[in-house]
């Protein structure tokens, strides 16, 4: 999936996963939309909430009290203090901050939700959000702390608080006062008007913002366990007619037939000079298209959900835009989210596995059709002393166990919650801090795979068993790219900062993987 380039407009055009991925990255400038059509919706919806109070309405958490407390009544006089003190009260989020970009795709999700016209809000507090955006005022965001339902209230109320001014924010190198970092920047906060800071914190934007940047890392692990895949079965001089079209035209799932027309490409060279060592490879590599391709079949719908999720508005009260009513419901419910992240982790769980198991047979002579034990590059008297990629597999096994614990489904366990008004929760945030912990463990998988990858293809090619010529196209430039980085491991050494550049690598998908006809 491409990032979007140029700027991002919100309140114009729909916002997507790629738009988010590159305003995590600061790939992309972003604004408001200028159209006077777009801010005059916004500000009738902020209007029509003071209609509303003018005639004495009742709009739940601006003339109540919150959550099971939405029988107390607030009196007039204290309607305006009111949405302070949903920020500070809610202020129990633990565990660790959200990363920079985690913290970007989080608020551009609340601002393409807000600048729906459905929440109340008014054109400034929408304008502050997209200068803090501009200017990388970032809160300081709890991960942990959201049921899901009532939204991300807890991890929300930081954004909200920064816009009042109070909360803790990293502006550059620093971690400052929000007010300060406005100061610096030449902003001012604002005075939370009666919704607003419900209007902020009451939605799913935080397992949003989370689930676009799983959805951007699980797309491209996908296509990168494919390549290595590619990689392992040439290293193994396994079988390519495992790939062959007519097969899996007789079983049509379309992830799968993609995986498979895009091994069948990378193996294309391979495949005219040499006869495979077995008839039948051994699941992991005969296999890899129906395991890959679940993930690619089902990553279109996923897309769809969430960004239908990006694009609403799913705070609680909703004002509409157009005739003012006060429509009270559900939508900061994350069901949605949650599901698709507790599936996600998942299917990214099993392409740990899967490449676990490709690097398992690389590593063992029983297996690996010859190649040295543990793709040791030492020869002669030296090697009894050398033990290769021996622990490097270990280390792979337990990232991958560890990823196939974490794959139990968040969004099961609901709990309720304050008084049994939130009887009935999502767990969407939790389900998304997951699938970003799978992820981690299956990029470090995918790590050490590359290196065994490459230093199996290293050793083919000493023994002139594979050449040059068995790779061609884009497999011969990734592979190329790859060695440019991994050295080739003769001698026993430390390889542990080798690893961490290679994920970072991964994290930010440094090499492109494509494929010149499999994907046309």
């Amino acid at each position: 999936m491409d990032d979007v380039t140029g700027e991002v407009v919100f309140g114009g055009a729909r916002l997507t996963i790629g738009g988010i991925a590159s305003i995590s990255t600061r790939a992309v400038s972003v604004r408001l939309d200028d159209s006077a059509a777009f801010r005059d919706r916004i500000s009738r919806s902020a209007v029509h909430v003071d209609e509303t109070l003018r005639r004495d309405g009742m709009i739940y958490g601006v003339t109540t009290g919150f959550g099971d407390s939405c029988t107390t009544p607030i009196a007039d006089d204290l309607v305006a203090e009111l949405p302070l003190h949903l920020t500070r009260f809610h202020g129990v989020g633990l565990g660790r901050f959200l990363t920079a970009e985690e913290t970007r795709a989080v608020m551009a999700v609340r601002l393409a939700s807000l600048v729906q016209g459905w929440s109340g809000v008014s054109l400034g507090l929408v304008e502050l959000l997209t200068e803090m955006l501009k200017c990388d005022i970032l809160p300081m965001i709890p991960a942990e702390g959201s049921v899901g339902a009532s939204g991300d209230l807890t991890p929300l109320s930081y954004i909200a608080g920064a816009l009042a001014g109070e909360r803790m924010v990293r502006f550059g190198d620093r971690e400052m006062m929000a007010a300060d970092a406005f100061r610096e920047a030449g902003l001012t906060p604002i005075t939370l008007r009666p919704k607003e800071a419900l209007a902020v914190m009451n939605g799913t934007a935080v397992m949003s913002g989370l689930g676009a940047i799983v959805f951007t890392r699980a797309a491209y692990l996908s296509r990168l366990s494919t390549r290595l895949t590619s990689l392992a079965c040439m290293s193994l001089m396994g079988n390519p007619a495992h790939f062959d079209g007519r097969l899996h035209l007789a079983k049509p799932h379309p992830g799968q037939m993609l995986v498979a027309a895009r091994i069948r490409e990378d193996l294309a060279a391979f495949a005219m000079h040499h006869e495979p060592s077995r008839l039948q490879d051994r699941y992991s590599i005969r296999c890899a298209p129906h395991v890959v391709g679940v993930l690619e079949d089902v990553l279109p719908g996923f897309r769809e959900m969430l960004e239908i999720e990006i694009n609403s508005a799913n705070d609680n009260p909703l004002v509409d835009p157009d005739s003012g009513a006060i429509l009270h419901g559900g939508h900061f419910y994350g069901g949605h989210v949650a599901f698709v992240m507790d599936s996600l982790k998942n299917l990214v769980a099993n392409i740990a596995d899967l490449m676990d198991r490709q690097m398992a047979l690389l590593v063992d002579t029983r297996f690996s059709n010859g190649l040295p034990a543990n793709l040791s590059g030492v020869t002669g008297p030296r090697a009894a002393i050398n033990h290769g990629l021996k622990a490097l597999q270990i280390a792979t096994s337990a990232w991958t166990a560890e990823a196939l614990k974490l794959t139990m489904p968040a969004s099961v366990f609901s709990r309720s919650t304050e008084c049994h008004n939130q009887d009935k929760v999502s767990m969407g945030t939790i389900a998304a801090r997951d699938a970003l912990r799978v992820l981690e463990l299956t990029e470090q998988v995918a790590a050490a795979h590359s290196v065994a990858c490459i230093q199996a293809l290293r050793l083919r090619i000493r023994s002139g068993e594979v050449s040059a010529g068995d790779l061609a196209g884009p497999l011969s430039v990734f592979a190329n790219t790859l060695q440019s980085v991994i050295p080739f491991i003769e001698e026993d050494r430390p390889i542990d900062h080798l690893l961490s550049n290679l994920c970072a690598g991964i994290g930010r998908q440094a090499w492109m993987i494509d494929w010149a006809e499999a994907d046309r």
